[in-house]
């Protein structure tokens, strides 16, 4: 999967978790927690295109490591949302799309780390409509 590719998944997962979100009922224990489930989802994005960016190979990495890192606090936080309040609606499909979004990203610091030559991504204009395609 190219890095265009996953950004546009990562977008569209962001989507789904302020989807999910928006369909629960407001009590004052669901706000704390669904606000952590998005903070954590859409973290994901954002380091990602923070890396273009990164000034070095290490600092690129790093914004991948924080997006991974994102993704798998987003899995926490929807097993607990899961398990606690015993919401069952769209989680199932949610925590597989955070495992595998969570295993791409594992993937790539890990051929980034074994590659010797730093190659970024090239600028985009981000005032573009073409940022992320759905």
């Amino acid at each position: 999967m190219d890095a265009k590719e996953l950004k546009n998944r990562v977008y569209k997962f962001s989507v789904s978790i302020v989807k999910f979100v928006n369909e629960i009922d407001t009590k004052r224990i669901n706000i704390s927690l669904m606000d952590q489930l998005i903070r954590s989802a859409t973290s994901i994005g954002a380091n990602l295109i923070e890396a273009r960016s990164a000034h070095s190979k290490k600092d690129f990495i790093k914004f991948y490591e924080i997006a991974l890192k994102s993704s798998n606090e987003t899995k926490y936080w929807l097993c607990l949302i899961r398990d606690a309040l015993n919401i069952q609606k769209n989680i199932k499909e949610l925590l597989t799309e955070g495992d595998e979004i969570s295993k791409i990203l594992a993937s790539s610091i890990i051929t980034m780390k074994s590659n010797s030559k730093f190659i970024k991504e090239p600028y985009e204009d981000y005032n573009s409509n073409k940022i992320f395609e759905i």
